[in-house]
């Protein structure tokens, strides 16, 4: 199974990171308030980075990584090359 690591632009301006095998899923979850608890503070925005390929392990490993990052490198990794959200 593919897992993934996004990360959400909440309406506070805060930035969510999470992993799934269903990125849409997820976040329509969050939106609809039946996914974390943290969005119980805020509103997901939308989707701004997405990390593809990943095992459950690597995915975990990941996540937890990002969310140690200070605001400003979540923000270079956003706007990195390894950045697998399609822009239009």
């Amino acid at each position: 199974m593919i897992w993934q690591v996004y990360i959400i632009l909440c309406s506070d301006d805060s930035l969510y990171t999470g992993i799934s095998t269903d990125v849409e899923r997820r976040f329509a979850q969050h939106v609809e308030g039946t996914g974390a608890k943290y969005f119980r503070r805020c509103s997901p925005c939308r989707l701004v980075y997405l990390e593809n390929d990943h095992d459950r392990s690597s995915a975990s490993r990941r996540e937890a990584q990002i969310k140690k990052m200070r605001p400003v490198d979540k923000q270079r990794l956003i706007e990195s090359l390894e950045n697998r959200l399609e822009r239009k």
